[in-house]
This record gives C-alpha cells, sequence and structure tokens, in this order.
C-alpha cells in the first residue's frame, strides 16, 4: 500500500492551542493506514508528553538562536532522507525554513502559520512579514478559522479553513469535582474560570476587574486563572487583598478537564482569537460560554444559545453576563448542554482529522 508521507514541523510542544491541536492530529491519523507521518520540534519545550504514545518519529532540530540559519540544512537533509509528500508547517517561523526546501525538493507544502485572528494585522509586523514571505510559496494556506484567513488577507485560491476538533476521550477521567476543588483550596458552591495563557494576546485584566466587580456581591463564589506565562505576576498584583482568597491563579496544570469539570461557567477575554480550545474545552464539559467578540470566536459560540459574546475590554459587560447566569442555573444549563451538542456534531476529533486527510489526498490527486 502506498503511503501519503507527512512530515509535520513546529516549534514546540508547549501548552498552547497550536500545539494540542498538531497533538490531537497525529493521534487521529494512527487510524490511517495510508498516512504515515514524522514530526520536527525546533525545541525541547515539551508539554504534551502523550505524543510519545503516539508511535511516531520525533525529530529535534534545536536552534541555538531564533533565527538559526542551520535549521535550513538539516531539514533539507531530514527531507532528503524520509522523503515527504507533503511539509505541513505549524506556525510562522517553521513555514520560513519549510518553504525554500519545499520547493526546492518539490514538495508540496501546506502553510498553517495562523492561528489568529487579528482585527488589524499590523503592516511589517513579523506576522505581516511572514505571510508575505510565505503565501505565494505555499500549495495550501490553511487557519482554523475563517476570521484568521480574513485577517491575513491569504489568497482565496490556496485557503482552506479547518477547525480544531475535540476529543471526547479525554473525558473518561474526569476528577470528583470535591476533590478537585480541595485541592486548590476552594470552598464556595460556584466557580467561574479562564483557561488561558498570561501573554499578550490575552485579556485578564478585564477578567479580574469583572470578578472583583461581582464578588462584593456574592459570598458563594469563586474566580479561577488556569495557565502561566510572562505577564502572571503582573496581573496577580492587580488584584485587592480582600479578594486574594477567592480570585485564584492555577498556574500551569495537565488535568484541564477535571479542572474545567468544577466550573459553572467558562470565561476567555482575549484580544485576538482564532478557535479557542479553552472554548472547546468548557463547551465539550457542558458548560456555558462567555467570550469577547472578535477572531473566530465567533465560528464557535452561538450568541445567546451556547453562551454570550462581550465587547473587548467591557468588564461590565462581561459581569453582567456571568451575573445572569449565576441567577439563571436552568439558562445556563441548557446553554452548556447545547455547546456539548454542538461540539460533539461540529467540532469532534474525527470531523478534524477526516477533514485533514481529505485535504492531503486531494492535494497530492488533484494538485488543488
Amino acid at each position: 500500500m502506498y503511503k501519503i508521507k507527512i512530515l509535520h514541523v513546529i516549534e514546540n510542544l508547549r501548552s498552547g492551542g497550536k500545539e494540542r491541536r498538531l497533538v490531537e492530529l497525529i493521534k487521529g491519523l494512527k487510524n490511517y493506514q495510508d498516512i504515515q507521518c514524522e514530526l520536527v520540534i525546533m525545541s525541547n519545550d515539551i508539554h504534551y508528553q502523550y505524543i510519545f504514545m503516539q508511535d511516531i518519529s520525533v525529530h529535534y532540530l534545536i536552534r541555538n538562536w531564533r533565527k538559526d540559519p542551520r535549521i535550513f540544512f538539516k531539514l533539507y537533509n531530514l527531507c532528503k532522507e524520509f522523503k515527504p509528500d507533503i511539509i505541513h508547517s505549524w506556525g510562522s517561523m517553521p513555514s520560513v525554513y519549510a518553504f525554500p526546501i519545499a520547493k526546492l525538493l518539490r514538495i508540496k507544502f501546506i502553510n498553517a502559520m495562523i492561528s489568529d485572528a487579528p482585527l488589524r494585522l499590523k503592516v511589517f509586523s513579523k506576522a505581516w512579514i511572514r505571510s508575505k514571505l510565505t503565501f505565494p510559496f505555499s500549495d495550501v494556506v490553511l487557519s482554523n478559522s475563517y476570521a484568521g484567513l480574513k485577517s491575513y488577507n491569504a489568497p482565496k485560491k490556496k485557503s482552506y479553513c479547518i477547525h480544531n476538533g475535540f476529543d471526547f476521550k479525554r473525558l473518561k477521567k474526569i476528577g470528583d469535582k470535591e476533590t478537585v476543588k480541595s485541592k486548590f483550596g476552594i470552598e464556595t458552591d460556584k466557580v467561574v474560570g479562564m483557561v488561558a495563557s498570561f501573554s499578550e494576546k490575552k485579556d485578564y485584566k478585564t477578567f479580574i476587574l469583572s470578578a472583583q466587580y461581582i464578588l462584593p456581591k456574592r459570598k458563594d463564589l469563586t474566580f479561577v486563572a488556569v495557565g502561566d506565562g510572562i505577564n502572571l505576576e503582573k496581573f496577580k498584583n492587580i488584584v485587592s487583598q480582600e479578594f486574594q482568597n477567592r480570585i485564584k491563579f492555577l498556574e500551569k496544570q495537565k488535568d484541564i478537564e477535571s479542572i474545567i469539570n468544577i466550573f459553572d461557567i467558562g470565561v476567555l477575554s482575549t484580544y485576538t482569537e482564532g478557535i479557542s480550545n479553552s472554548i472547546l474545552e468548557y463547551m465539550a464539559l457542558g458548560k456555558p460560554a462567555v467570550a469577547t467578540e472578535g477572531g473566530g470566536t465567533k465560528e464557535l459560540i452561538i450568541d445567546g444559545e451556547t453562551g454570550f459574546l462581550v465587547e473587548q475590554k467591557n468588564y461590565i459587560q462581561l459581569a453582567d453576563k456571568i451575573e445572569y447566569l449565576l441567577e439563571n442555573e436552568k439558562v445556563a444549563v441548557e446553554m452548556g448542554e447545547k455547546g456539548r451538542k454542538r461540539i460533539k456534531k461540529e467540532f469532534g476529533l474525527e470531523k478534524m482529522t477526516n477533514s485533514y486527510v481529505s485535504l492531503y489526498r486531494r492535494l497530492l490527486n488533484q494538485g488543488i
């Protein structure tokens, strides 16, 4: 049997959206006998350790500095040895490294550098420069949201969108709610949580301000922030002393499903987003989601049906929607259930994997 050989190239496998999506895809591709994958990682930073359980060859092309030119030669030699039919890059720098090699060796090139959807992509920003450099040499420009393709002004004839997929098997080992709460010192009946990195693209300030707006009115509620990043200490410092026991920072966690399971409401306050894995997880676990407008979030949340969309930076509006769901438990449960059904139907891992396989086959058989 002829096998389609795919070489995936990514910077790292730290905790993040595209990193999770890649590992989930590789897991799903094991079910296709005509697909063979190998993986290139440019860092030893690996959060998703279960990549090593997927029976896939992993190659480390470690950079001594961010734009290390030796990676071109190492990747070129690897491609000569593996002879992939397709190079599938995940991120802008992997795309920069991959496109000249793909052209030299006449390998089909899928450029999946788009995973966000900024309202305005800044001219001469790194993302803008790398998109302009790599898009002309790409056979496919791939995003996980239609909003992302629009933001980057991707060439229409090459543009494809494949949404994230959630693997419901992840929910088989959910921890007991009270045990999880006890582990993190949560004593209240209600929990509102946000899972996101503390990066420049995530708006934890609005989340914290909304928490401090609500908490004086309710004694039965704790807010939790799950994630780490360069701005973690900055946002810890804006929490008022009186609320430090009820706005908890759990930092980076592995058993994220068990933590989300204790939420009554899942929140994502952000400045730019493609398709958020956090929102996928909230909805898959039957939690109503409240998130800021923009990007691909509207492709995921149906406003007023599976959750609410609010204006960016508007902590009062965010607080109002959270309070409404806390005060209307029946509505919250119904929204959560509709969200779970939507993820199962439209954003399942099998559907995502099938879409990628279809794209690979069409690219090789029809040239797209």
